[in-house]
């Protein structure tokens, strides 16, 4: 597993953080019909738990929303959930290996992310700033980190901020086969929440490509 350490700046607030690696193999190899086919009943089933979906009720006190809300941001998984469950929108089919995660928030709210191990510069140090820091987006946009943030660094620099998302050097690309997840938490988010999220993603994951490597580590 990549090398992971936890800042004292993030250490010293006891928000958990797990992390999933894995080495997928070769894309001829993947049962991407069964993970499209797991992707359907996961939603179906969703909707029919959300019938009679009301925000305020569902996302009023999830501790994600509220960290956010202290941000003056929308928490982005509520947005995606309702586009996707309740206003039309499909579910991406382009790349599973960021489909992974992203079925996983809609499933769970539990935020995730992807990055390409093999576009890092050393291990990962997870911190939490206590300024604005900038650093280049994912659509390669300049923006920043936050004060009190969730952030994630390598030798190279900032890779990831929980509120603004993942860097545009080590997001993942079509060819990336060496990826982990990160898996946040909040000041108020329990352990077990994130415990019972890895190892349902680590099960789309075989789903998807049952000869992957999977290693977990929760924090």
């Amino acid at each position: 597993m990549i090398p992971i350490q936890l800042d004292p700046s993030f250490a010293a607030r006891g928000i958990p953080f797990g992390l999933a690696e894995v080495t997928f193999p070769a894309r001829e190899t993947w049962n991407e019909p069964a993970f499209r086919a797991l992707a359907e009943r996961e939603l179906a089933a969703c909707r029919e738990r959300f019938v009679d979906y009301d925000r305020k009720a569902v996302f009023g006190q999830n501790p994600y929303f509220r960290f956010f809300r202290k941000f003056k941001k929308t928490y982005p998984v509520m947005q995606q959930f309702e586009s996707v469950l309740f206003k039309g929108r499909p579910f991406p089919d382009v790349n599973p290996v960021t489909e992974v995660p992203f079925l996983l928030e809609l499933c769970t709210f539990v935020l995730s992310g992807t990055h390409d191990i093999d576009r890092m510069d050393g291990g990962l140090t997870v911190f939490s700033p206590d300024a604005k820091l900038p650093f280049n987006g994912m659509r390669a946009d300049s923006t920043h980190t936050y004060p009190g943030d969730v952030c994630g660094r390598d030798d190279n620099g900032i890779i990831f901020s929980m509120i603004a998302g993942a860097d545009n050097r080590t997001c993942v690309h079509p060819d990336s086969r060496h990826v982990f997840y990160p898996v946040f938490g909040t000041p108020d988010t329990p352990s077990s929440l994130l415990s019972s999220a890895l190892e349902q993603l680590c099960g789309y994951v075989r789903t998807l490509a049952p000869d992957a490597e999977i290693q977990t580590l929760l924090l």
